[in-house]
């Protein structure tokens, strides 16, 4: 009797749990609605439809993409949303996908243009490496946020190599690097650095001497300094760490071989700005993804690195059978050197794809490359929302003729690109239709 008894009551628990379900889903609907109701009514609002859209997470065929203002409302099928608003413009055979974002970059220190990046694709760029500036931009300018300059050790990289600027500094914040020599300095330059709008503290772990290295070429400025160059000693590093953990801040390093990997792995640096130059140990890299290390890719922009290609291939293995692990890869292009695109880098994202792939490619393998120059890189920064279409993300949002899952050179000139509402590029203009 007693089991007939639970059965029962396990029945009506469901059925109950059933009913919660359904009004919860009423609910959500009826809050969906108003929404839409809300936007039908807003002067901006406006409808993109096409015939593939991709939200950050996965590629939708035939969907709408609506926003009001500066802002996403929904995604969903075209017949429930292109008659929402009064202007809608009808891509056809397109891909609409949200601004891409770039997480190394230099845009200050190589005076980048902003309006070139952004009419290229990106709208949110990383300046990992220069002066000091607040988060700027983002409705109808480039998103930049900026990491500042460089924490390295006294007479290191990069000052040793960048340093040459004929600008005279007017703070010791505005150069590519500022150089620690003792635990209080570099916490009082976290604490600067996070004042200043730093949205993540970079430090330099860079001995030099890898053949094919972007930073082992003159410059300009005659030879490099003689190798090995001086780098933090351990007990800085970790106060570096601590500091910005303490302030809500990621560490990210620019590593290029196995010294500054395992100071950077005992120091419990959050991020590498690169995949390393030169190969890696193998143990290193097991414990890079045992550490939950976030790895930023500028796989194309280091291509004459001996060891790039293997670490980034044995890394993909070895997340691929760790499930427990946090690691991931997120794209960069390392915007500011004149062997890549100032935009969106195609080639980029397909080393980043054969790379990480198995034996064979099969279409998650596509979606991964696309979601880590989207959501995922979003997540990292912080704003989980950018990099995405979900209701009240940045309305940033770009598109291409064709599809871009099966040829990533499309999207190196999109046709298409929207920067917190603000049409910047529009090659759709006779696709427009008014209600």
């Amino acid at each position: 009797m007693k089991k007939i008894a639970y059965r029962n009551d396990r029945s009506k628990v469901n059925i109950f749990l059933i009913f919660l379900v359904l009004v919860y889903g009423l609910g959500v609907n009826s809050f969906a609605q108003d929404d839409l109701i809300a936007a039908s009514k807003n002067d901006s609002c406006q409808v993109l439809v096409a015939d593939r859209v991709f939200d950050g997470f996965n590629l939708l065929n035939n969907a709408a993409v609506l926003f009001t203002g500066n802002k996403i409302v929904q995604v969903g099928d075209q017949d429930q949303l292109s008659d929402i608003c009064h202007r809608t413009i009808d891509l056809g055979d397109a891909t609409i996908l949200p601004g891409f974002i770039e997480s190394h970059s230099h845009l200050a220190i190589q005076n980048i243009p902003h309006d070139k990046v952004l009419q290229h694709g990106i709208t949110t760029a990383r300046d990992t490496g220069g002066p000091l500036q607040k988060p700027t931009g983002g409705n109808g300018t480039l998103r930049v946020l900026s990491a500042g300059p460089i924490i390295q050790a006294v007479d290191g990289y990069p000052l040793n190599i960048f340093g040459h600027s004929e600008n005279s500094h007017h703070s010791k914040y505005d150069a590519v690097g500022i150089a620690v020599s003792t635990i209080e300095e570099a916490e009082t330059a976290v604490k600067d650095l996070v004042a200043g709008g730093s949205t993540i503290i970079k430090i330099a772990l860079e001995p030099g001497g890898e053949a094919g290295a972007p930073w082992m070429s003159s410059h300009g400025h005659g030879e490099p300094h003689k190798t090995p160059w001086p780098l933090l000693p351990l007990d800085i590093v970790k106060a570096i760490v601590a500091k910005a953990h303490s302030l809500n801040r990621k560490v990210t390093a620019h590593v290029g071989e196995n010294r500054g990997v395992e100071l950077a792995l005992d120091g419990g640096v959050d991020e590498w700005a690169h995949i390393p130059c030169t190969e890696i140990r193998e143990d290193l890299l097991h414990r890079a993804v045992a550490q939950n290390v976030t790895f930023v890719t500028t796989i194309d922009t280091l291509s004459a690195c001996a060891g790039v290609h293997a670490n980034m291939h044995k890394l993909a293995h070895i997340i691929a059978h760790a499930t427990e692990t946090e690691s991931k890869f997120i794209y960069g292009s390392e915007i500011s050197h004149d062997n890549v695109p100032w935009g969106i880098n195609g080639e980029e994202m397909t080393l980043m794809l054969h790379l990480t792939s198995g034996e064979t490619i099969d279409f998650m393998d596509v979606l991964n490359v696309f979601k880590a120059v989207t959501s995922e890189a979003g997540k990292n920064l912080g704003k989980p929302l950018l990099g995405t279409l979900l209701q009240d993300a940045p309305a940033d949002i770009i598109a291409v003729r064709g599809n871009p899952f099966l040829r990533f050179k499309l999207l190196e000139y999109p046709d298409l690109v929207i920067s917190g509402g603000h049409i910047i590029v529009n090659d759709f203009k006779k696709n427009k239709r008014n209600h």
